[in-house]
This record gives structure tokens, C-alpha cells and sequence, in this order.
């Protein structure tokens, strides 16, 4: 079993962090825009739609499920006070203490995520240590499980909605829902290809016109039963828990839906900054939200009070819908209709970001990834994550086919990506900050302690779904470790197999070859070593280029690179010069653009007599190579359907000479 691959592109092992100095971010947003050139609101408004979709949406089930997690021997006017305590505090401790006034100061010049914060870790350590790549990857697995779920429970429990309209309660089948839930999610996942900028301009507004309804909402069912206010006291939340036992915990797993999607706090920075996200979490979605679920709590307390004075059971109802009037019910659904719609894109444009960095991290294969701006950089599309994460969202919900089978699966993996992040700051806050072991400790220990129950809490709902998010960033940590590990295995192999190029140069004053008019581009993951093409065409050809250049291309730490660092030109002797193209790992490679700013140094040469040399490889599994059998096979079909190095690094075909050799992994 073989299989051809690229062998001297920067991009077939894990890139080295280069030693560039680091982009000073405080006044961008990250993506080389000048915050103090729009406006604070603009930015603010547009967080809400992009970065709270998610979070902005969980609302629509949070209560229900937590309430029926309960409810299972019948509701009483405690438990409906303890559930909403604890979704109000949930939001209080994770999303604002921990989020807003800690994790989002462990910014990256200005980017987030669980990645960046993972090379701003390494970056604190000074050196790549096991225990924080591992701590990336997981995290980094694990928000994919998110990214799968989400699209599927967010639209089908707007969809449910329908149900609540009196007019089509009978109507609204199971599979009538799981329909135009279909059509919503094929039409999202197909409208990708186009990008998201102009769509993406409604997102800010869609949304705040949903969180000022789900306040007047909230509002409104707060002023027929206003008693609910007693919740904000966290005494309603430990006394539950502590009256409870295992239904407590099993009702904690379920009142995490109401934090779900705060990673996007983190991961959107780069996109709006800082401040406005923090602002419009504090001044406006804290409050509707909050709002809300008040709101819903009062509600349950009327139909309880309605039940309990007519010598009923208090029914199970779809809390959010049904707490609005029923002519107000259609307008409702249509709109959740299309904030759902908006989180589920937060989350798919997260995933290619996140794709996207991984890929210049050296954490995954070349994939084609296309931008659809002109202007925006962060506007990208990668057509086989696109592929995969519709395959995987449809399957997900034809398989669960009920956001309440669905809300089981939901919340391992988010648990699992917080305490990721958890640790990561630590690390960010002792060795970067310089906090003392005590300070540092104050923020560990309560937090990771608090992540721990809430995994531990929603551990208890494995079986009943959420093994599916584990299985899945199960799966992608084995794709990504295996990536790396291969990837270093054939670095080490083709460093223990080439010629030094201090070595070349003697040989080549020893027995001078033939010279051949115009430039050779010869592209290498080491510049220490000489390339694998080089040495190709001059056992084969015995011809060198008249000048002749050793391309390498390394990704910093940094999510991007000041155009005065972006090339370092190095000279070898008269003939030869080493060419290192440093890229963030925010950045899309471009070599031609690169070679432009080596003209402006000094380094000269014509495009059009310029020929670029690249490694293939035939690749080969053993057993005996450092991977199992399996895995070598794995390794293998990741660099088979690898994106083509010429298309990635934006080389003109017309001018790519390749040439290969067979290697054993």
C-alpha cells in the first residue's frame, strides 16, 4: 500500500515556532483592523449575533430539560427555585467570572481559542511541552463534537416550537420536525461556499431583537409572579443540591445547557475584541438572558399554583414558547428559527477558523481552505470540513430525532474543552503573568473544581448520548496525534537521510556541476539540511540553477506576522541563499506574495525563469517505522487526500518541477 505525498513543503511536519518578534495587538482586533476605527457599538452589536448565538439560544431547552431532570416524582415550588438558581449562577461563575474577568485577559495579540491559547502556553514555557500539546488537541478534538451537535439541537428546538401553536399542535409530527429541520440545515451548510459577509451583516441585529424578546418575555411572566426574584440568592441553588443527592447532580449536568457555547467568548476575539464581547455580555445578554429564565421559573411557579388549585399534575410543557401568548407563538418560532440558524453558523465559522489554525500548526493535513473576502480575513471556507460536519449534523439528528434525546449528548465535550482551558491559563498566569503559586492557585483550584463537577455531572448522562461528543473528539485527537506523530517521523527519517548544506557546499566546489540559466526555489521544512529535490536533480539531472534558493516556511506562535518579519534572507555563498517565510498561525500561506517582499531586500529574480522544486514521496507502512500498523495506514490516507502544496502555498502550477522518492513510515 503506498501512497504519493508532498516531502520538503513546511507544512508536512509540525511547523517550528520561529523566533520573529511578536505582533503588538492592542489596538487591532486581530485581524490587522483598527478598533479605534469603528465604532465601539458596531463592534458590540456584532458580537452579539456572532459570538452569543450559541449561549443566546440555550434558553429554548435549558429550562425544559433541567425541570424534567426534577421532575421525576413530580415538581414542587422548591425545585423550580433551586433549577432556576442554578442556571442564574451557572452563567454568574463560568461565563462572567471565569470568562469575562479571567480567561479572556490570556489573549493572543488579540486571538483566542483553545489552540492559541495553547501556543500562548508554549510561548509561556518557552519550549513545546507534552503536557500542553496534549492539553491543545483535546481541547481542540473536542470543540469538533461540539460543532457537530449544536447545529442539530439548536434548529430542531426552534422547529419544536411549532408544537406549542395550538393551530399545528396535531399537525407537527416527529417526522414533520426532523423535515424542516432538514431543509434549514442544508440550506445553511450549502450557502458556505458563498461566505457569511453579507448575511453576516443581520447577524448583529437578528439577535438583539431576540434577546429584547426573550426579555420582554421573561419581564412579563416575572410581573405575574415576581417571588421568583428569591432565586437570585444562591441559597436556592446548594439547598437543591444538597436535598437532592444523585437527581441534583443529574439536574446539574442538565442546567449546563445554559452555558454552552461560552468557548466563543474566547474563540471570537480576534474578531471584535475584547471589550465590546465584554461589554455586551454585562450590559445586555447577561441581563436577557437572566431575565429569561426568571421569566420561565415564574411561569412554572403559575402553572404549578394553576395545577395544584385545580387537583391536577402539573403538566410538561415546552416552558419557552409557551410562556408567550399564543398569537405571539408563529413570530416566535420564526425568529428562534433564525437564531438558531445564527448560532449554528457562529459555531461552523469556529470550526474553520479552528481548522484553519490546526492546519498551520501542524496539527493536521493540508486542506483546501478558500476565503470568500476580499477584506475580511477571517471569512473562510474549507469544503471538506463543510462535507463532513453536514454529514455528521444530519446523522446526528435522525439518530436522536428529539432535542431532549439530543440535550444528553450535549455538554461532555464542552466540560471537557473548559478544563482544558482551565489548566492552560494556569500555565499562562505562573509563567507568562508571573503570578505567585497562591494567586495562581485561587484561580485553579475553585474553578477546575467547578468544571470537574460539571463533567462529573454530565459524565452520569454517558450512556444515554454523551458518548457520542467523546467518540468524536476521541476520533479527531487519534487524526491529529497520529498527524504529528507520523509527520515527525518522517522529519527525523529525511534529516537522518540528507546532506548538510554546509556538506553540499563543499562538494559543489569540488566537482562543479552543470549550470542551468534562471532560479531554482527548492521548498524545505529544515534550511540546515539540504532538500530532498536538490539532491534529486543533481544525481539525475546533474544540473544546478545558475541562483538557487532554500524556501522555508514556519508558523509562530503569534496569530500573525508584521509584514517587516515576514521574510529573513540568509546567504549561503554566491549561488545560494536560505529564504525562511514566516506566517501566524491565523494566516493563509502565499509564497508568491512572500517572494514579492524578497524582491524589495535584494533578492532578485524573474517569476518566469523561476522553476520550484518539490519533494514527493511514496510512502510506505511498517510496522517496525514508531506507529502500529493501523496507525501507519491512517498517517498514509491523511497525506493521500492532503490539499496539493502547490495549490496551498499559492504557487503557480506552471512552474512546479516534482520530484520523489519512496519512504517507510
Amino acid at each position: 500500500m503506498a501512497s504519493e505525498a508532498p516531502i520538503d513543503s513546511a507544512a508536512d511536519c509540525a511547523p517550528a515556532s520561529s523566533d520573529i518578534p511578536q505582533q503588538d495587538g492592542a489596538a487591532t482586533n486581530g485581524h490587522g483592523h483598527d478598533l479605534k476605527g469603528h465604532g465601539f457599538f458596531a463592534l458590540a452589536l456584532g458580537s452579539v449575533g456572532v459570538v452569543f448565538g450559541d449561549i443566546g439560544t440555550s434558553p429554548l431547552y435549558a429550562f425544559k430539560e433541567a425541570l424534567a431532570a426534577a421532575a421525576h416524582d413530580g415538581v414542587t415550588r422548591s425545585e423550580i427555585f433551586g433549577v432556576v438558581s442554578l442556571a442564574l449562577w451557572a452563567m454568574f461563575l463560568i461565563v462572567t467570572i471565569k470568562y469575562v474577568v479571567f480567561i479572556m485577559r490570556a489573549d493572543n495579540k488579540g486571538e483566542g481559542g483553545v489552540l492559541s491559547l495553547m501556543a500562548l502556553a508554549q510561548h509561556a514555557m518557552g519550549r513545546r511541552t507534552t503536557l500542553v500539546f496534549a492539553l491543545g488537541v483535546a481541547g481542540a478534538a473536542l470543540f469538533y463534537g461540539d460543532a457537530v451537535i449544536t447545529p442539530a439541537m439548536s434548529v430542531l428546538s426552534a422547529v419544536e416550537g411549532l408544537r406549542t401553536i395550538p393551530a399545528l399542535e396535531h399537525g407537527v409530527t416527529n417526522e414533520v420536525v426532523l423535515l424542516i429541520a432538514t431543509v434549514m440545515l442544508l440550506g445553511l451548510f450549502f450557502i458556505q461556499s458563498r461566505g457569511t459577509a453579507s448575511v453576516g451583516k443581520l447577524f448583529g441585529p437578528v439577535c438583539a431583537v431576540w434577546f429584547g424578546v426573550m426579555f420582554s418575555l421573561g419581564l412579563i411572566n416575572l410581573a405575574g409572579n415576581p417571588g421568583i426574584l428569591m432565586a437570585v440568592n444562591p441559597f436556592y441553588a446548594v439547598k437543591f443540591l444538597a436535598e437532592h443527592g444523585l437527581t441534583g447532580f443529574i439536574v446539574l449536568g442538565a442546567v449546563f445547557l445554559t452555558v454552552t457555547g461560552v468557548e466563543a467568548l474566547t474563540a471570537d476575539m480576534g474578531h471584535f475584541g475584547r471589550w465590546p464581547i465584554q461589554a455586551a455580555w454585562l450590559f445586555f445578554v447577561l441581563p436577557c438572558l437572566a431575565m429569561n429564565y426568571l421569566g420561565q421559573g415564574a411561569f412554572a411557579l403559575t402553572t404549578l399554583q394553576a395545577a395544584e388549585a385545580a387537583g391536577t399534575a402539573m403538566p410538561e410543557l415546552n416552558w419557552f414558547f409557551e410562556m408567550a401568548p399564543e398569537a405571539l407563538r408563529l413570530p416566535l418560532v420564526l425568529l428562534a428559527g433564525a437564531a438558531t440558524v445564527i448560532a449554528s453558523q457562529a459555531v461552523i465559522t469556529g470550526a474553520f477558523s479552528l481548522t484553519q489554525q490546526a492546519i498551520q500548526l501542524g496539527l493536521l493535513p493540508r486542506l483546501d481552505v478558500r476565503r470568500t473576502s476580499e477584506t475580511q480575513s477571517g471569512q473562510i471556507f474549507v469544503p471538506q470540513l463543510n462535507t463532513m460536519l453536514l454529514v455528521g449534523v444530519l446523522a446526528i439528528m435522525f439518530t436522536f430525532q428529539t432535542s431532549s434525546a439530543l440535550a444528553h449528548a450535549y455538554g461532555l465535550a464542552v466540560t471537557g474543552t473548559m478544563i482544558v482551558t482551565t489548566c492552560m491559563a494556569f500555565i499562562v498566569m505562573r509563567k507568562l503573568w508571573k503570578w505567585s503559586m497562591p494567586m495562581a492557585l485561587l484561580f485553579l483550584v475553585p474553578f477546575l473544581a467547578l468544571d470537574i463537577t460539571f463533567l462529573s455531572a454530565n459524565a452520569l448522562r454517558f450512556f444515554s448520548g454523551g458518548w457520542l461528543p467523546v467518540l468524536i473528539g476521541a476520533a479527531l485527537f487519534t487524526v491529529m496525534a497520529t498527524w504529528v506523530r507520523g509527520s515527525q517521523i518522517l522529519t527525523d527519517k529525511t534529516r537522518r537521510d540528507s546532506l548538510p548544506v554546509a556538506d553540499l557546499m563543499d562538494i559543489l566546489r569540488a566537482r562543479a556541476p552543470h549550470r542551468a540559466p534562471g532560479t531554482a526555489i527548492f521548498l524545505t521544512s529544515d534550511p540546515d539540511m539540504t532538500p530532498v529535490a536538490l539532491m534529486h536533480n543533481l544525481k539525475h539531472n546533474k544540473v544546478l540553477h545558475e541562483r538557487n534558493v532554500i524556501l522555508t516556511v514556519r508558523t509562530a506562535e503569534t496569530p500573525r506576522v508584521a509584514e517587516e518579519d515576514r521574510v529573513k534572507i540568509e546567504k549561503v555563498n554566491d549561488d545560494f541563499k536560505k529564504v525562511v517565510v514566516n506566517y501566524g498561525f491565523m494566516e493563509s500561506p502565499n509564497i508568491p506574495k512572500a517572494l514579492a517582499v524578497c524582491r524589495k531586500q535584494g533578492l532578485k529574480f524573474d517569476i518566469m525563469a523561476t522553476s520550484f522544486f518539490l519533494g514527493r514521496r511514496s510512502i510506505v507502512p511498517s510496522a517496525n517505522s514508531g506507529m502500529p500498523l493501523w496507525q501507519d495506514r491512517l498517517f498514509i490516507y491523511l497525506m493521500k487526500n492532503a490539499a496539493n502544496p502547490t495549490d496551498f502555498f499559492k504557487i503557480p502550477p506552471g512552474r512546479v518541477v516534482e520530484l520523489g522518492a519512496q519512504v517507510t513510515v
